[in-house]
Formats: C-alpha cells, structure tokens, sequence
C-alpha cells in the first residue's frame, strides 16, 4: 500500500515537472497533478508487471522499492501528462 502512495505522489510530481518542461503541453496544475496521479498508479503497475516487482507481494519499504516507486510513478506521471497534452493540442485545432 504504501508502494502506491508513493507511486501516486512522485506522479504527481512527475506530471507537474513535466508540464513546467513542455509548456506548450501544460494543463494547469490540477490538471498536470490528476494526470501524473494516474499516470504514476499505471506506471507502478505495469512497470512492476513487466519486471517482475510483485507490487503487494515485495515485502518491507526497502530503498530499492522506494526508488522504484518514485521512478516509475514520476516518469508514468511524465508520460501520461504529455500524451494528454499532445492530445488536447490536437483537438484544439
């Protein structure tokens, strides 16, 4: 549980770093906060699908499973921001 939190709050942080980067994709700070929440949720879980983190079934707070929580929530946050502001970007024209 508390992998996930931390994937939740580095996406967070992720999508807000990722819309001061690219302007040009910026929603706002709610809107870059709710996106990177998501984003780093799906990025802990596929990441942790794909490498074998086991998610729930990593025992402890290891510092090796926070920076793994912290990494994939920031850049799933990051990745999922941008998407939806390239395709905003998009529909606006």
């Amino acid at each position: 549980m508390e992998q996930l939190i931390i994937s939740l709050l580095s996406g967070a942080a992720g999508g807000n770093i990722a819309g001061k980067l690219l302007r040009n994709l910026d929603l706002g700070l709610l809107g870059n906060s709710l996106a990177g929440i998501l984003g780093g949720g799906l990025g802990s879980q596929i990441l942790g699908a794909l490498f074998g983190g086991g998610g729930e079934a990593a025992a402890g707070l290891d510092i090796g499973s926070i920076i793994s929580s912290v990494a994939s929530g920031g850049v799933g946050g990051g990745v999922l921001m941008a998407l939806i502001g390239v395709v905003k970007s998009m529909m606006a024209k």
